[in-house]
Formats: C-alpha cells, structure tokens, sequence
C-alpha cells in the first residue's frame, strides 16, 4: 500500500463513504470502530472502497432503498468489504511471487509534523493525568507513564536519513495496547458498564449478520474507542494523525 493511502486510511474510508451517501455526515463510534477493525486485519484500502461500492450496489437493490430509507452505517458494508479483500488475496496468490518496489522517496508526513503530533499527545496525556491525580492516582500514573514514552521516542524523528514510520508505528501500537489495558483494568466499572450498553444498542441491528470473530473484533475496537475519549485520552497511532 502506498504511504499517503496507508496513513490516511481513516480519512479516504470516510469521504468515499459520505461521497455514495451524498451527505457530510458524522461517522459514528460503531463505524470507527469498523475501521479500525479492518484496518487491524490488514484490509487494503482499495478491497475495502470496493466492498462499500458493492454494499451500496446492493442496498439499492433492495427494500429499504425503494421505501425511501438510507445506509446510515459501515456495519451493512461488512461482508461486502471481506469478500472483496479474499478475492484480492486470491488474486495476489495467483501472481507468483511479488518483486520488492523501491520505498517512495518522500516520506508521507514532514518531521515537524510528526513531532508536533508527538508532543501533542504528550500534552494531552498529561493533562488527563493531572485531572484525574486526586479520584484515580492508578489511571493518572498510566497516562503520565504513556506520556513519558511518548516524549523519549521524540528524538526518532531528528534522526539524519529516513525516517522508519513502520517501527515508530509498532512501537506506538504497543503503546496504544498498553494503554488501552491499563484503562480497562483501573477504569469504574460503571463507565465500563455503560460503554457496554452503549456498544450493544449500537449493535443490536447487526449481530446476526455478523460471525462471532467480526463481533468479538469490533467489540474490542469499540470498547478502546470509547474508553480513550472517556479519559481524554490520544490515540496514539500514526493513523490519526490526519
């Protein structure tokens, strides 16, 4: 996957599908938590643009379109988006061995930008840290330690010659997943609770259309979703860094 695509993942996914809907409306948690399900599993992008046109395809073939209703969410798309991303792996498997492409020379974000983000989520971290020191010391000393980390891997980006975006992302995944286990494990079990009422209302339409893998996937990305905006927490990955 080309650089530019690969980080903006997000952002392409989004606007190809408010451009079929034929409206700029917000994405809700549910359809974030898609993405970033599909962005976990490896999905390219183009399988994943693909599937949504063929979703849309069917959607108006259907009932509901012809009494008028619209696709609200990224969940009817789905097993359109799986189909299409195994009928890329059947394709790729059937052309032999790919031949290594040279890296493009320009690297898809400038080194202040990658920075600035860096000590972005530095700041914000501490600052949710800082308001919760006096209810949660547990949580406020993960968030401090996260903030830490992110502020000694700030040199990466000064390095001379390229930049390696691959490692720095695997590095602030593994952050990100620390993270996220810190917050389910220190967070009230009420606000756990009602993220998970939330999560099931959100699901409910789409539950039997789903396998047990898709649902325990999404579940987990939903559940880190809302658990980082609870705290006011960054996401961490470079994938949010448009």
């Amino acid at each position: 996957m080309e650089p530019f695509n690969y980080f903006n993942y997000f952002t392409e996914i989004e606007e190809h599908f408010w451009r079929k809907r034929g409206a700029h409306l917000l994405v809700s948690p549910l359809d974030w938590a898609i993405v970033e399900t599909w962005q976990k599993a490896g999905i390219p992008l183009g399988a994943v643009l693909k599937g949504i046109d063929r979703a849309f395809e069917s959607w108006g073939r259907s009932r509901r379109a012809a009494g008028g209703r619209q696709l609200k969410s990224l969940a009817y798309c789905v097993d359109a988006v799986l189909d299409a991303a195994a009928e890329a792996q059947e394709a790729a498997a059937g052309t032999g061995p790919e031949i290594p492409r040279a890296r493009a020379s320009a690297e898809p974000f400038s080194r202040a930008e990658l920075k600035q983000y860096l000590e972005r989520n530095c700041s914000r971290l501490r600052a949710s840290a800082e308001k919760r020191r006096a209810a949660n010391a547990p949580i406020a000393a993960r968030l401090d330690e996260t903030a830490k980390r992110l502020e000694e891997m700030s040199p990466l980006t000064d390095t001379p010659g390229a930049l390696d975006l691959e490692d720095l992302e695997r590095r602030l995944t593994v952050l990100e997943e620390k993270l996220t286990a810190a917050l389910s494990a220190d967070a009230d079990e009420e606000v756990l609770l009602a993220i998970r009422r939330e999560m099931d209302r959100s699901l409910a339409p789409y539950r039997r259309k789903m396998s047990a893998e898709q649902l325990a996937q999404l579940e987990r990305q939903y559940v880190q979703k809302r658990l980082f905006e609870q705290f006011d927490a960054p996401r961490l990955s470079l994938f949010y860094l448009t």
